[in-house]
């Protein structure tokens, strides 16, 4: 993707207090910095400190090409706090994908451990019952009948849980080029977190819910998703 300049990632800015930072992550720009990454959103931190003497830093990652919710602490204090939410699974988490095909039923409950195996060409995740446990809800919004919208809310946070648990049970992640039907799809991937509920401060928990990506928005529309959804 295009670089992002100062203002274009501080307009990506939903929420701001003192203790928090939510951002709508664009799909394509990665969390961390890598050996094959031009550009990060750790190297564009510096513009996101709104005046505070501390960088804020990330709370969770998202996928490099997954949009949507993304939290970081603007202090030492917020990022214990977040690193205790997160590792208790307290951080509710809802996502959106398009997917190809539909689910079995109407919702439901997709319970499948997870293991990272490393091989010659880099690593990858796979079901395996000796994994990491792993659970995701979903619940069918619309569908256009060859493509469906979901929402999904993860209990666990392995990486790539969503893609490879739709992947698994037969409706692949649209645009997924690793766990998806076409290793080279046309479409980018229709994955979004959008939105998270975060009770940094147990009366009055941090909700905030992030617009889906314009790559995504005609086919949403097409599965039934209005503007008031």
């Amino acid at each position: 993707m295009a670089q992002q300049s100062p203002a274009e990632i501080q307009a990506c800015v939903l929420h701001r207090d003192k203790l928090l930072l939510v951002l709508n992550k664009p799909a394509g720009l990665a969390v961390h910095k890598g050996p094959k990454t031009e550009e990060s959103l750790e190297q564009l931190l510096p513009h996101l400190q709104f005046g505070y003497k501390e960088l804020p830093q990330l709370g969770h990652r998202l996928d490099r090409d997954t949009s949507g919710c993304l939290v970081l602490g603007r202090n030492k204090r917020a990022l214990r706090k977040l690193g205790e939410l997160f590792a208790n699974n307290k951080v509710g988490k809802t996502y959106w994908a398009v997917v190809e095909g539909k689910p079995p039923s109407e919702s439901g409950t997709i319970d499948m451990a997870l293991l990272k195996v490393t091989g010659r060409q880099g690593w990858r995740i796979v079901p395996d019952p000796t994994g990491q446990p792993a659970r995701t809800d979903y619940k069918v919004r619309g569908s256009d009948g060859r493509h469906t919208w979901l929402e999904l809310t993860p209990h666990t946070g392995r990486t790539h849980q969503i893609r490879i648990h739709c992947a698994e049970l037969g409706f692949p992640v649209m645009g997924d080029p690793i766990y998806g039907i076409d290793p080279k799809p046309t479409d980018p991937l229709m994955l979004h977190a959008r939105a998270v509920s975060v009770p940094i401060d147990a009366d009055k928990p941090v909700k905030i819910t992030a617009p889906p990506p314009e790559h995504m928005v005609a086919t949403l529309k097409a599965c039934g998703w209005t503007e008031s959804a």
